[in-house]
This record gives C-alpha cells, structure tokens and sequence, in this order.
C-alpha cells in the first residue's frame, strides 16, 4: 500500500458494544481488509495486542471524552502498524449513547510540534495542576479534568450531572453566575478568586479564569483555576506582620540601604507617636534628620560605624521630636539581606526610654540621697570623700571631715512633735548646704547626724574660716508653725592626711571628736587629737570585753530582798547585774551600764538579765520556796525597740513563769522622754500580766499628770529622797511628799537605799508599803538568799 494512500483519516462507526457497523473505503485500504469480514466483529480485533488495553479504557469513557490516543492497528496480513485514533461518542434523542465514530489516522508527522500538537486532550488536562473545565450556559460541565474531581470530591459520575454554581456559597455563587453571564452574553474574560465547597461543604480557595469559546456555532466556557491556599497563608501572614508592625509599642522604620545616605521607606504609627512626625512627612528622609550632633557623641560614631560595615548595632542615645523635645531613643539596625546576600534595608527599632531613664535617674537618687532632706546619704559620703581624698593627694591639699550631732533634738521631737522635729532636719540640711561650696558634699548620716566634707582646702586657716560660718549657721533658731526652736550641734572636725588616710579611718576620727564635743554639753567645735584616739580604744576595748562578757557567761545576779513595813516580812527581790571582768574584777552597774546604753550592749545584757531572772524564779519553784515576784530594772533604749513586749513574752512562755511574778522598773525620765511610747509599753506590760513601776521617782522634774495617766502596779522613791532622811527637822519632808503623791495615786510605794534605822522608822511613820537596802540585807546570792528564806519562813 502507498504511503499517500495511508496517510488519510479513515473512519468507521461501533455501536455501543464497541462492534463494527461500517466503516469508508479509507479502512480496507488501511486494515487490507474487507468490510463484509470485519463488519459486527469487536473493533479490540483491529489493533494489536498491546494496544487494546488502553483501547478499552478509553471506550469506558468514550462518553464523556474524546481524546487521540497512540496505537498500533493490526492489519490483514498480521503486519502492525503506527496510527492516532480518536474516538467521538454519538448519542439518540433521548441523550443515551448509541456507539462511537472512530477515526484512524496512520503514518501521522511525527514532527515533534506534530506530536505534541496531537495529543490527546484529556492527557493535557489531567496533567495540569490546576482545575480545568468547559462549561455549558446553564453552568453544566462538558469537559473537565480529574483535579477538579479531586477538588469538590466528586467522581466522574457525579460530575457528569453536577453544577458549577453548586460548588460555591450562596455569596459566592451571585458573583460567580454574573461572571458566567459575563463571558457568555459579553464575551468578557473572568478573573475571580473564590472558595471551591467540596461535597462535604469544606473549601479551599482557587484563583479562576475563563473565556468564551465556539465549537460549531454553540458557545462554552473554557476556564482554569490554580490553588493559592499557599498564597492566602502567604497573605495572611504578611496582613498578620503588618498589623503587628502597626500595632507594636515600638517604632519601627525601614530605610533603603543607598550608600551615604538611608532614606526612610516605611514608619509605623508607634514611631510617629514616639517622634511626633508622620510617615509622610519622613519617608524619603534619612533617619539622622532627628539627631542631636552635639550629644552622645561615641554613640553616633558607634553608629555610624555599624552601618558602614552593614552589620547589626544597639546604641543608646538622644535624638529630638518635632515639637523639639529630647527624648531617649533605645535603637536596634539590624540589616536585612536579599537572596543573593546583598544589604538593601535597614529596620530600625525605636524604644523611648525616657521615662525609664527619669525612673533609673531618681532610683539613683534615691539610693544615694536622703529622702527627707534631699542631702547625700551614707552611699554617696563614701563616694565623694573618697574622691576628695584623691584629689588631695594630687594637689597636695586638705580634706576636712566634720561630723555634726545636733542638741537636744529628741526633746524637740517629744516637745513639738516628729513633724516639727523633720522641720529643723529640713532647715539645718539648707543651712549646712549654703554654708559650704558647690565642690563640698553635705551628707545626712543617720538621725540628727550630719557629715561635711570640704574638699581641696588650701590651709588650715581657711578651713577654720569655713567651720566658723557652718557653726554660725548652724546655731540660729528654726521656725516652725510662728515657734522657735532653738537649734545648737557638736561638731567633730578630723583633717586629712593629719588625722587619717582614708574615708573611713577620718570619719571615725571626726566621730571621736564629736563625741568630745559633745560632753561638753554646749555647741562647741573639737578637733580630732591623738588623746581622744587613745579614749575610743578605751572604749571600743570596753565594747569588746562586754560581747566577750555574755559569751564567757560573766555577767551574774545579785538579789537584794523587799520587805514590808507592816509585817516586815520579805515581799519580793530586786535582781542586781554585776559583772565579774577578768582583769578588773567584780564591777557593780555604775562602772558599765551608762557605756552599755551608749554602746548598745544594754539590750543583749538586759535579755540575759530577764532570761536569768526567770530561770532563778523557776528554781525556787523547784526547790519548794513561796512564789516571789522579782523586778528588773529595763532602760528606755530597751523598751524603745519594737516587738520588746513581744519578746519579754516569748521569755516568759519559755520559762513557764507567771506574768505577775516579775516586775519591770522604768526610771521616770527614761519615760518622760517619749509620753506616748512609755504609755503605750506600760500598756502592753499591763495586758500580759506584768507589773510595773517607776523607779527613781521624785529624781528629776515629774509630770504628776502623765504619771497619773500610766497604768502603773508600784512607785519606786529615788534613793536620793531617802539620804535626806536624818535627824535634822523637815530632813525627809520630801520623801514625805512623794510617799503621800504615790498614795494619792492608788499606788504603793517602795523606798529604796534604806542604811539607817532612823530612815526605817520615818518611812515607817509616813506610811511607806516597802523597804530594800543595806540596813535590812546587802545584794545576795542565790545561795545566800535561800539561807535567808530558810530562816524567814514559819515552821
């Protein structure tokens, strides 16, 4: 057969059992058979064996496609040979298919634009990753691919009845019937992005097109629709990342990387809150528009430096806002880098940590400043005296240090009360301030004490000059509410490199002197000297043999029985200190107390003696003697300290005593010092069941009317009414009258330092309730004191 002859399309037609029903000259000249013996015999006969596989794949689904497929034909000969075959369904009246039209088409171009050009259209379709479809008017499918199957989850039968509009929401599905319209009536191409609604309602977003197209004079669409869920996360995120921009505290700038200069191209609504500008009005402006040249210099240049080498920096510093206000400006540039690793941006985080720096500036002045007076405090003395020192050494100068404790200023607290009493702290801090030079420091150290340090003094002459006018200064009267409070100071003076070489050695110098000063008791200026040196070492040895004292067990009691002037029976014991020093041997209080209460030793020895006292009380429990209430004496700086009833009844507890048997001596003055302090402790005292008395009444200056205030168990005569006592007319007038005041008072009174009977026999007569001293017995042991009971209890 000639290759002219083979190359034409032959055709022949199968019904719908795919056997033959006739076919054109065209296929016995291309089978080299006859039709009589190919006529109603299955069409899978024309083709080679390993073609009709793909044959009848393509007949199950000749109904809805109508595709070329490659096969190869087996002629009458047994010869086989190339063709394109393309199969085109044929359907009755009533839309049922009746058979197929098969057309051959052998020895085809097999030019490689021929071959893909003849490729089967299904075959395209199915290969493309978006959805593909021909649609009638009415929004039925013609033709479509298995992505869209795949889409809407639908098989090929359910699709050959489905509509388009149905695999959208009813939102959608308007916009889309319009589009549809559109390309039908207009001949519009579509554009359109929508969510494809599988069968079980979940979508899944596609971008779709499609165009009018014309299959012999009926006209369809033939669109594509590609997935851009990808795309809408893509969307999303960047919609996310902008609004976290614009929602940030934080301002953000994006500045083009060009060279010299590095235009903004993007501000967000924090950075024109922080700046005051607008995005309009900096966009295409360099950043350094807002800086302030001549402030943070290193900073700038550190900058600057960074962004020359295009790498990451954070620098701290000060730029100004439009209404030409500094702010400061915590900034981060980081660069940002394309894919070929180039810098073509820079992100500017901006922080305005202004306010934090205001806060860090007053927490550091805070820190380092007294909060009542606003003078330095103990932190920031050591500083500045320190560098006065240095300076000192470089100029070969002086450094005085001037310790300053002012008069009396508990009386003016007590008198006036503690508002008036931080009035004088506030005046006396402005005095000291405008008394000494810029370059001096005026520090408040503790309470009412104060500390200058004048620096880089030329001579001791000038310094002298100085301290005269502080003192001056410092010795006028205050104010306060239309009253004068006289205001008077002992100052201490130590000078650097005479009195000590470093900060602390010439404070503690200054503080001897003041103490000196202070002795004085008058508003005098001392000046360190080597004498007073040796007197602190004295003292500090004292210190150190008293917490040495307690350690060593050394401190002991002494008790010096109460006896009743009606029944002259013992009625109680006072317990006494002693202190049995190693060197010095047994001091009696006289020789330590007053330095223990300068000191502060008076409160651990004052816990030791409470503690003994309830450990002697409970002995004598234990060994069978009559309950007999002991009194100790406690000192104002004891009972001044908080929680001190709270302790006393911890010991109490822990000792397993009764409240009533220990009785608390408070000497009057130690109570006139603070009237609502002494009232509130004896107050306390009261509740848990302790007694309490005044001792040494009568000693100084006594306010009958606070006395009668305090919820008081006894009163204690000063010792001082009983010496009077002799045989002189009116001697013991005055204890007459304090014994008569107690009584007044509902109280009963007790005379201590009694040594002659001539001072028994008056108190006696003047209606005294108790007695304790010499003439009766001495300070005993407890041994002794259980001879004595021995003796003094009945059989």
């Amino acid at each position: 057969m000639a290759s002219r002859e083979l190359s034409h399309y032959v055709a022949l037609t199968a019904n719908q059992h795919g056997d033959i029903t006739g076919w054109n000259d065209a296929c016995t000249a291309l089978f080299a058979r006859e039709a009589p013996s190919t006529l109603g015999t299955p069409v899978a006969g024309l083709l080679a064996e390993a073609s009709r596989p793909a044959f009848h794949a393509c007949w199950a689904e000749s109904s809805t496609r109508c595709d070329l497929s490659q096969v190869h034909i087996l002629r009458g000969d047994g010869s086989e040979h190339p063709a394109e075959l393309l199969l085109s369904p044929a359907f009755n009246d009533a839309g049922v298919l009746a058979g197929c039209v098969l057309l051959f088409m052998a020895e085809p171009d097999n030019s490689e634009t021929a071959l893909v050009g003849r490729m089967p259209l299904s075959t395209v379709i199915d290969v493309l990753p978006g959805t593909f479809y021909v649609l009638r008017q009415d929004g039925s499918f013609v033709l479509w691919n298995k992505t869209l199957e795949q889409v809407v989850s639908m098989s090929s039968q359910e699709m050959t009845h489905a509509n388009a509009l149905d695999m959208f929401d009813l939102a959608e599905k308007r916009i889309i019937a319009e589009k549809i319209r559109d390309v039908f009536n207009r001949n519009v191409p579509v554009f359109i992005e929508a969510n494809y609604l599988d069968k079980f309602g979940r979508g899944t977003p596609f971008l779709l097109c499609g165009a009018r197209i014309e299959v012999h004079g009926r006209h369809y669409l033939c669109g594509m629709g590609l997935d851009i869920t990808q795309r809408r996360h893509q969307e999303e995120n960047l919609r996310l990342r902008e609004r976290a921009l614009h929602a940030t505290s934080n301002g953000l700038v994006i500045t083009r990387c060009a060279g010299d200069d590095n235009p903004i191209e993007y501000a967000n609504p924090a950075f024109e809150r922080i700046t005051g500008y607008s995005a309009d009005e900096v966009v295409g402006r360099d950043a350094r528009f807002m800086g302030e040249p001549d402030l943070d210099k290193a900073e700038r240049a550190q900058l600057r430096e960074a962004i020359r080498e295009r790498r990451e920096v954070n620098v701290i510093l000060r730029n100004r806002r439009k209404d030409g206000e500094i702010f400061w400006n915590d900034l981060t540039v980081t660069p940002v880098v394309d894919g070929r690793g180039k810098v073509t941006h820079f992100i500017g985080v901006i922080n305005d940590i202004t306010a934090i720096k205001k806060h860090t500036a007053d927490l550091e002045h805070e820190v380092n400043h007294d909060a009542l007076t606003g003078l330095a405090n103990r932190n920031l003395l050591w500083d500045r005296l320190e560098q006065a020192i240095h300076l000192a050494q470089r100029n070969k100068t002086l450094v005085a240090t001037i310790l300053i404790d002012l008069n009396g200023f508990k009386q003016i607290n007590d008198t006036y009360g503690h508002e008036a009493g931080d009035a004088v702290l506030i005046v006396v801090a402005k005095r000291l301030q405008s008394s000494v030079r810029e370059s001096d420091t005026v520090a408040r150290l503790a309470g009412d004490e104060f500390v200058l340090v004048l620096a880089n003094q030329p001579s001791l002459r000038y310094t002298l000059r100085m301290i005269e006018r502080v003192r001056v200064s410092l010795n006028r009267p205050v104010t306060v509410k239309n009253i004068e409070i006289e205001v008077g100071g002992s100052m201490g003076v130590a000078v650097y490199p005479h009195d000590g070489m470093g900060a602390l050695e010439l404070v503690r110098s200054a503080d001897v002197a003041m103490y000196h000063a202070k002795a004085t008791k008058r508003n005098e200026v001392h000046f360190f000297s080597s004498d007073m040196k040796s007197t602190t070492e004295a003292k500090q040895k004292m210190e150190d043999d008293m917490h040495a004292a307690i350690d060593a067990n050394e401190l002991f009691l002494l008790y010096q029985p109460k006896v009743c002037l009606r029944s002259g029976r013992i009625q109680g014991l006072e317990a006494l200190l002693r202190w049995r020093h190693p060197q010095q041997g047994v001091m009696l209080p006289s020789a330590f107390l007053s330095e223990a209460e300068e000191n502060g030793m008076i409160i651990p020895f004052g816990m030791h003696v409470l503690e003994e006292a309830c450990r002697f009380m409970r002995r004598l429990r234990d060994a069978g003697r009559p309950d007999l209430p002991v009194s100790i004496n406690v000192s104002y700086r004891e009972y001044a300290r908080p929680h001190y009833v709270a302790d006393l009844g911890a010991a109490l507890r822990s000792s397993g005593m009764a409240p009533e048997l220990l009785e608390l001596e408070l000497r009057e003055a130690g109570l006139n010092t603070n009237h609502h302090l002494g009232l509130e402790v004896l107050s306390q005292l009261k509740e848990i069941g302790v007694a309490r008395s005044v001792d040494a009444f009568g000693d100084g200056m006594s306010d009958l009317s606070f006395l009668q205030k305090l919820p008081l168990s006894h009163l204690k005569l000063a010792r001082r009414a009983v010496h009077q006592i002799s045989a002189d007319a009116g001697s013991g007038a005055l204890a007459k009258t304090l014994i008569d005041v107690g009584h007044n008072l509902g109280l009963p009174v007790i005379a201590k330092g009694v040594e002659t009977r001539m001072q028994m026999d008056f108190l006696k007569a003047s209606q005294c309730d108790e007695i304790q001293g010499l003439y009766f017995s001495e300070p005993l042991t407890e041994q002794a004191l259980g001879e004595l009971l021995a003796l003094s209890t009945p059989a």
